[in-house]
């Protein structure tokens, strides 16, 4: 196999001391390097007094466009040196492609340039975006409001296998993650408690600060944290598949409410399990302390059962089940609202997914924090 012919061959003749003669020689194509053009240009204004610049192309065999941008390279650094350049000894071809190229002259002001907004006109642009997320947020609302009295009115159309499937995949199939967390947070919570109250002799309050603490706050709190990044995440990314697909426009098209078909099975279905689920997180949290005061603290199972059972009231069971209602409400609302108003690209729904999960965790705290002092503030 014949190895390509190097496009370095070139030449520089000295005519006169006004004018010069550059030889073009060899193949220009398939070449394995080009002529260096910085050794070419030191060459020539080395030479004093020059004002053109003829090519020569007598010698030249085989071209490509690097020819042709070549010569426009040589060209504008000469031109910068009010030097000219003399190409009508080139190919037809590279003529024509020149002309071509420098038909249009370039737009000094076509890049744009890089604007940096001043500290008022961000947080300009941050107040016109969040009053935008406002009115997008209470739209969605007052859909899903209107979605539920059509619900109740008994005119919602959505299909009841679906709404089953949807409590399957938020409810059994969600005790695993929930078994395994609740049992952590227990053996954690008693595991804090017995250290600081065995320096007081009082290790069997272990089973009251496992007990409250699971029932009131940490059940509710963990499992809906746990159904946000495992329920809320998957409606955003399934309904924002869906809109990618623009198969909710398909359900508008075809009369069929997407509120009412997609929408309101999902916030009813995580509405009804998560009050079951805290009730299982907190049995499991309980069980969880027991393992500690077995283990650690020398109680038996009728005295940390005994101590549980007065610790608690039904106001605090009732007080974790509310919360847990509430949470799984707002979870469905946040997941469903991100995946309907998700834009139109794969990178839209991985976006939509995300702000699910770290809205609803945001409301999440934000809201058990407002419970509790609520509660506190009415003696609860």
């Amino acid at each position: 196999m014949t190895q390509p012919l190097l496009a370095t061959d070139y030449s520089i003749v000295l005519t006169n001391t006004k004018h010069t003669e550059l030889q073009l020689i060899g193949d220009w194509v398939l070449a394995n390097s080009l002529p260096s053009l910085n050794n070419i240009l030191e060459k020539l204004f080395t030479q004093p007094k020059l004002e053109q610049v003829f090519i020569n192309c007598d010698s030249l065999g085989k071209w490509d466009s690097r020819l042709v941008s070549f010569i426009l390279l040589l060209s504008e650094q000469l031109t910068v040196k009010n030097i000219s350049l003399e190409t009508s000894s080139l190919p037809s071809g590279v003529q024509s492609l020149i002309t071509l190229a420098t038909a249009v002259p370039i737009r000094k002001d076509a890049l744009k340039k890089q604007y940096k907004p001043s500290f008022i006109e961000q947080i300009g642009h941050k107040v016109i975006d969040s009053k935008t997320e406002t009115t997008k947020f209470i739209t969605f609302i007052g859909e899903v409001w209107l979605s539920f009295i059509r619900f109740f009115r008994g005119k919602a159309r959505f299909r009841k296998q679906d709404f089953w499937l949807i409590v399957q995949e938020c409810g059994p199939e969600a005790l695993p993650i929930i078994t395994l967390i609740s049992l952590l947070m227990g053996l954690i919570l008693a595991f804090m408690g017995a250290i600081q109250l065995r320096l007081f002799g009082a290790d069997i309050y272990v089973a009251n600060l496992v007990a409250i603490g699971m029932s009131r706050e940490m059940g509710a709190m963990m499992t809906a944290i746990i159904m946000a990044g495992r329920t809320g995440a998957a409606f955003a990314a399934k309904l924002g598949t869906m809109q990618v697909n623009e198969e909710i426009d398909a359900f508008k098209t075809m009369g069929i409410a997407a509120m009412d078909f997609l929408v309101l099975p999902r916030i009813l279905a995580l509405v009804l399990m998560m009050p079951l689920l805290t009730l299982y997180a907190n049995v499991i949290g309980i069980f969880g302390g027991l393992c500690v005061a077995l283990g650690m603290m020398d109680i038996s199972i009728v005295e940390y059962y005994l101590q549980t059972q007065q610790s608690i009231t039904l106001v605090d069971w009732s007080t974790g089940i509310f919360k847990s209602t509430v949470f799984g409400l707002l979870i469905g609302v946040i997941g469903c609202m991100s995946g309907i108003q998700c834009g139109r690209s794969a990178s839209a729904v991985g976006d939509a997914t995300t702000q699910a999960v770290v809205r609803s965790i945001v409301i999440i705290i934000v809201v058990d924090a407002i419970f509790t002092l609520l509660f506190e503030s009415m003696g609860i």
